[in-house]
């Protein structure tokens, strides 16, 4: 008997919403402004492999300096 989920196998179909969740938590975390940790991993293996990525920490620390301009006073 083969157990079927909108048309794919049960293996297939869990695979496909394992990538669609990711997909929807990269893109909510985009929608408020969060910054995507992963991606940048992955930017730096593939582009910078000589260069130790940034901690978590100091990643997202320079992701909101960079949106909001750390210590210039702007307002809005």
């Amino acid at each position: 008997m083969r157990v079927t989920l909108g048309g794919l196998d049960l293996p297939e179909a869990g695979r496909y919403l394992a990538r669609s969740t990711r997909a929807l938590g990269q893109s909510l975390r985009l929608m408020v402004g969060l910054p995507d940790y992963d991606t940048y991993l992955s930017h730096m293996a593939a582009t910078h492999p000589d260069r130790a990525p940034m901690s978590y920490e100091a990643f997202f620390r320079e992701r909101l300096e960079a949106r909001y301009g750390a210590g210039k006073g702007r307002c809005c």
